[in-house]
């Protein structure tokens, strides 16, 4: 991933666009991906359509695939290696593209990842076709996909020795599995409360999707939802560390088990062309929908003629899901299978709009805008010097628009920095800056804004 990212820089420049379009695009592919998995694993086209159309529309799919992060490659290589094992049972040729798949996996994100996701293919491949496990195309397969991440673990070996077993390997790998890495601990229920803020709409039809994957559990899509589902939610649920992006190779899991029950939705409603409205759809749901869009609708309004400051990107992404929604409880109410349609429609064009609002990474505004102050850090402070800050934790971003490394350091670290820098930079905001009584100091650059920013350093 970072060759890619650094490919795509020679081609078009740094920016956020070039930066985030390798991991954007691997995440595009993964959607025709998922659509063939659930061809060869329906061996039908309207569950695949419906599989694939709810894994687009889940927001965390959405998001955390644009971000310039290791996450949607990993979806990418994940979807590519289940579809080459479903497809090996009518071509064995195709079981060379699991080891690639997994070893691709491994080189991107980790060997952990790479032997969990792994274990998963193998324990269905022994469930559902055991007979695969002897083929030879298989382990050619993981031999030639395992090379390169050894060959790459090897070199880091003999450049960095044991430094790189116990942090790259261990610290930042396998500890995660017992302690809280960088202080990110939660509960073991952790992954199902990230379901319920962002699972909707396909949240709410998984309890019948789920109670149809066990009716059918003989059948090899069943088989494959359990497996991928059960053993990979539990195992990041008994992981000390948690992390929200960590739930996302769970997702195209739970798109096949909502994609099939969808089909039996869709399908149930229509005998000889005509249009039975028997009632087969939850009343409660009609609750539900109403209720998501009287809160579009009021976020909307609020926006609209409350707001301090004007948002119409809100305003608009807002209104978006409140038609949406609109819509789709009366036709809920009427038992009429369309609702699936405008919902499918209205979550996309709602993400449509969000993606290509400047509010989609909304962790920007949940501290100070970054920008303003990586502009007075890049004008202020040399080439490759870095740059310590008052700030509790490390902003990636700002060190990306920068250009600059700026390391959060406590108010000890910094009076020791100070003293012993020949020509330290820090940024500090002004209580710090007051409580430390840095001199003799030369204040570079000020950013003012919603909290002010104060770029000094030593006069020597």
């Amino acid at each position: 991933m970072h060759l890619l990212v650094a490919g795509s820089y020679a081609i078009a420049g740094v920016s956020e666009w070039s930066a985030r379009l390798p991991g954007a695009s691997l995440t595009a592919i993964s959607v025709p991906l998922l659509y063939s998995i659930g061809r060869e694993a329906f061996g039908q086209r309207t569950p695949a359509v419906f599989a694939a159309l709810v894994y687009l529309t889940f927001l965390p799919v959405v998001r955390n695939g644009r971000l310039a992060m290791l996450d949607g490659a990993v979806l990418c290589f994940m979807l590519l290696m289940v579809w080459c094992l479903l497809r090996s049972r009518r071509d064995s040729r195709y079981a060379l593209g699991i080891g690639i798949g997994f070893g691709l996996i491994c080189l991107t994100k980790g060997v952990m990842l790479g032997l969990l996701l792994g274990a998963i293919a193998l324990l269905f491949l022994l469930w559902d076709t055991p007979r695969l496990i002897a083929l030879p195309y298989l382990w050619a397969g993981v031999a030639i996909g395992s090379l390169p991440a050894a060959f790459w673990y090897g070199a880091q070996w003999l450049h960095y020795g044991q430094q790189f077993l116990g942090v790259s390997v261990v610290d930042q790998s396998f500890r995660r599995i017992w302690t809280p890495v960088e202080n990110h601990a939660g509960p073991p229920w952790y992954y199902v409360l990230e379901l319920l803020k962002y699972g909707f709409p396909w949240l709410l039809f998984l309890p019948l999707a789920f109670k149809r994957v066990w009716q059918n559990r003989t059948l090899s899509w069943a088989k494959l939802v359990l497996v991928w589902s059960g053993i990979y939610l539990t195992a990041i649920s008994l992981m000390a560390t948690k992390l929200p992006w960590y739930i996302l190779p769970l997702y195209p899991a739970l798109a096949l088990a909502v994609g099939a029950q969808l089909t039996q939705f869709w399908e149930s409603r229509w005998i000889d062309m005509k249009q039975y409205y028997t009632p087969t759809y939850s009343r409660s749901w009609v609750g539900i929908f109403a209720f998501f869009a009287v809160v579009g609708w009021g976020g909307s309004l609020y926006f609209a003629k409350f707001s301090p400051e004007p948002e119409p990107d809100l305003e608009l992404i807002l209104a978006s899901v409140g038609i949406s929604m609109t819509a789709v409880a009366v036709l809920v109410a009427r038992q009429n299978p369309q609702f699936l349609s405008v919902l499918i429609w209205g979550s996309y064009l709602s993400l449509l709009l969000l993606m290509t609002s400047e509010h989609w990474v909304w962790e920007l505004a949940e501290a100070y805008p970054v920008k303003p102050v990586a502009e007075i850090v890049r004008q202020g402070v040399p080439p490759n010097q870095r740059v310590y800050t008052s700030y509790l934790y490390s902003r990636p971003s700002l060190n990306f628009y920068s250009d600059r490394q700026v390391i959060p350091a406590s108010p000890e670290r910094l009076l020791e920095l100070w003293s012993s820098s020949p020509q330290p930079y820090f940024l500090l905001d002004s209580k710090p800056l007051k409580a430390l009584e840095l001199q003799p100091q030369t204040i570079l650059d000020v950013s003012e804004g919603t909290e002010t920013w104060i770029l000094i350093t030593r006069d020597n």
